[in-house]
């Protein structure tokens, strides 16, 4: 003992202490869920692999001399990995992806909702390196440890990794959609790297692509379900807002909190006549959010598995609705005071077909009428208005809210209502900004009634994401008074999805499962243009539609059953009920989200001619 006095063991204390971070983020931070014991036993299993090839394969190309200094540099490098996955988690729910890394650009936007993302307790992922470098200079490392014998316990412990992941989950490797499943059964390590082999090959993809992926594309993407007829050419001519709420979800619509109403004026347009809600619309973005959104709703097709179309494949060709309606005679134009190169919609636009992006070089920002991401709702709306009055008629416009966005600050002289008294600051702000945005909404109303376009207009009103995700769960449980099971979560995905036509006389709420996917066939009908070919979505008004809506992550929704987090739920129940009632759509869910990946990647629809 004599021998080691003063020495420490420093790389298996480095491997240690990055095993037991790893493994508490996974269980505490990302609450990966498990079965059974095997599931237990690979996630204790598979960070051992990585770690062990990093530190090895360190010690052979620098020296065994420099021992302390490696261990410490890998422990400081693999902790910041696992460190902004743990932050970004927090609010997306998601892991990161190299296309989100290299979205730099919109680091700046995000600086004030990731600040509100870091916890007192995250320096506990730091201090052994703290400690590290303290002894440093004062202990002497020992290796006890030959780097060869680690190379051989890392590819053992690999192929027992891969062995338990393929036990549990045969198809592992062919559902990178689903990157729970994935860090479940390889590892936060594993998974990175595979995710940058992932994004060689979607570089490969298009190159690779040919006339004839199109043509066979064309067999399996024609819809067999024809739009409603009766709702045809009902707003043709007509000039179309399509108004984005940020951050909305459905549960806040005809909602109180401590008796004050939450959407007092979308409550009201619900009702009016000439008004559509679909009550069962769910959104379908993933790592995008918003841009996502976006996207689907312009293209009626699915966002990708990783990162963002927007950053992706922003030189595609695409048949977007905007481009559809300019081709008919319209003007189109998006209205959005953020910057301009925000999840690159400086470049997406235009290949969409908008003819005109007012970002906030246009609107008047100060520091009294900007709040959290910028410019407030009431000022964007009103601003946005005096562009909107020049545009040559017909027009499409667009209009991307902000207010709504975490962390959901709001100036105490625009609170219309108070925040929630909960221990969950989140959702207590997020009640008080969704009133301000409902109040903005009416403003916005009543000045395009005041300015004459209202008669001769459409209004597509959606929410295009969450705003509370899963780690809010115990103030939602209290809120709603129930529990938050996977079932019930995936129920908090609905956002609001309204069509108003003025001068209608029918008032309706469809009660059938849609998704964000189904707004372009829908919006095409109603100006009487025809159908796209390439298309996953229905029209939201068509008799014999299928009420099944698919997840950017392979859950599903359908009118009988729910398929989320590896279970299955009874629709009519919403109780967990056996695997075989949802394993029939499994096939259908994995071919749809391929096919639109294939289209995207391969840019398909430069062969459409």
């Amino acid at each position: 003992m004599q021998r080691f006095k003063g020495k420490l063991p420093i790389i298996w204390i480095s491997i240690f202490t990055l095993w037991a971070k790893t493994t508490f983020a996974v269980f505490y931070i990302f609450h990966i869920h498990t079965e059974d014991s095997l599931q237990v036993a690979t996630i204790l299993i598979n960070p051992l692999a990585p770690l062990l090839l990093l530190m090895s394969l360190a010690l052979l190309f620098v020296g065994k001399k420099n021992a302390a200094f490696i261990a410490i540099a890998i422990n400081l490098a693999v902790t910041l990995l696992l460190y902004f996955n743990i932050v970004y988690y927090r609010f997306f729910n998601d892991f990161l992806t190299i296309p989100i890394l290299l979205q730099s650009n919109n680091a700046r936007d995000l600086g004030i909702s990731l600040w509100k993302l870091l916890e007192p307790v995250d320096i506990l992922f730091f201090i052994d390196i703290i400690i590290a470098f303290w002894l440093k200079g004062r202990m002497r490392a020992v290796l006890l440890f030959r780097p060869k014998v680690g190379l051989s316990l890392a590819c053992i412990l690999f192929f027992i990794n891969l062995t338990t992941a393929h036990i549990d989950r045969p198809e592992l490797l062919t559902r990178s959609f689903d990157r729970q499943m994935l860090v479940r059964n390889l590892g936060i390590y594993n998974y990175v790297v595979y995710d940058v082999l992932l994004h060689g090959q979607t570089k490969i993809r298009r190159a690779a692509a040919s006339e004839r992926d199109y043509d066979e594309l064309n067999k399996h993407v024609l819809s067999d379900t024809p739009a409603n007829p009766a709702y045809s050419s009902i707003a043709k001519g007509r000039n179309v807002f399509v108004i984005s709420l940020e951050s909305t979800q459905s549960f806040v619509v005809n909602e109180y909190v401590d008796e004050q109403e939450l959407t007092p004026f979308l409550n009201d347009l619900i009702t009016e006549k000439g008004s559509y809600y679909f009550d069962q619309f769910y959104h379908q973005t993933s790592q995008g959010k918003t841009s996502d959104s976006e996207f689907i709703i312009d293209n009626s097709l699915y966002g990708l598995p990783r990162g963002a179309v927007f950053f992706t494949n922003p030189q595609n060709k695409y048949n977007a609705l905007p481009k559809r309606v300019k081709e008919a005679g319209y003007t189109t134009a998006v209205f959005h005071a953020n910057n301009k190169s925000f999840w690159n919609r400086d470049v997406m636009y235009p290949a969409l077909g908008y003819d005109h992006f007012f970002s906030e070089m246009y609107y008047t920002i100060t520091k009294e009428n900007s709040v959290g991401w910028g410019l407030k709702d009431a000022d964007f709306f009103m601003q946005s208005l005096e562009y909107v009055k020049k545009l040559q008629q017909p027009f499409y416009a667009k209009f991307i809210t902000l207010t709504n966005h975490f962390p959901f600050a709001l100036a105490a002289k625009d609170e219309i209502i108070p925040e929630w008294n909960s221990p969950d600051g989140t959702v207590n702000r997020y009640f008080t900004t969704v009133r301000y945005q409902d109040e903005a909404l009416k403003q916005f109303f009543d000045a395009i009634k005041a300015s004459g376009l209202y008669d001769n207009s459409i209004f597509i009103i959606y929410g295009d994401h969450y705003g509370i995700s899963k780690n809010h769960n115990k103030a939602m449980s209290t809120f709603l008074q129930k529990d938050i099971t996977a079932y019930e979560y995936i129920q908090l995905q609905k956002v609001p999805m309204l069509i108003h036509v003025p001068g209608l006389e029918e008032t309706k709420t469809v009660s059938t499962i849609s998704g964000q996917i189904d707004v372009k066939p829908t919006i095409l009908n109603l100006l009487g243009l025809e159908q796209g070919h390439i298309q996953f979505g229905t029209d939201l008004f068509a008799s014999n539609r299928e009420e099944l809506i698919i997840l950017r992550d392979g859950s599903f929704i359908s009118d009988t059953y729910v398929y989320t987090n590896n279970r299955c739920y009874s629709h009519r129940t919403s109780m967990e009920t056996n695997m075989h009632y949802c394993e029939p759509f499994f096939e259908h869910v994995k071919e749809e989200l391929e096919l639109s990946d294939k289209i995207i990647y391969g840019d398909l629809l430069r062969f459409a001619n």
